[in-house]
């Protein structure tokens, strides 16, 4: 590449101090045709009509892990806490398990980063609240 500065659009492009033109490069086929590309859009197209959505097991599993969550943080709202801390801490952990074992094409909703990234982190916090729930004290009323 050259360290001339880019011409503003509107603006000729200065031609090179030498006067010799750089060659183009060799490596670069020819662009494709309109019916090439419009056969591999119409292929594109085709492919993405026959999924379904949702189309993994991973979403499906992602719904319920979130249902759980919310039947968990129904029983903390009705006095239980502990035991609705602990269904969240299930759920969470049981996503961790799921991403885990899921591809990441199968893995929907629950692959937000790397696999181990996201195990780890559905882990950690999973085992805090179970940590949590289990050694804060009773509260006087």
């Amino acid at each position: 590449m050259s360290d001339r500065a880019t011409p503003a659009p509107g603006e000729e492009p200065e031609p090179p101090e030498d006067g010799i033109l750089e060659e183009p490069d060799a490596s670069v086929g020819p662009a494709p045709s309109e019916d090439e590309v419009a056969a591999v859009l119409a292929e594109e197209i085709e492919q993405l009509e026959e999924r379904r959505y949702p189309s993994t097991i991973g979403g499906a599993c992602y719904l319920l892990v979130l249902a759980v969550t919310t039947v968990g943080i129904g029983v903390v709202t009705v006095g239980e806490w502990r035991l609705g801390i602990r269904i969240v801490a299930g759920a969470i952990l049981a996503a961790a398990a799921l991403r885990l074992v899921l591809r990441r094409r199968d893995a929907g909703m629950l692959a937000v980063r790397h696999r181990l990234v996201d195990v780890l982190v559905l882990v950690v916090i999973g085992s805090a609240l179970v940590f949590l729930s289990a050694t804060i004290p009773d509260q006087p009323v």
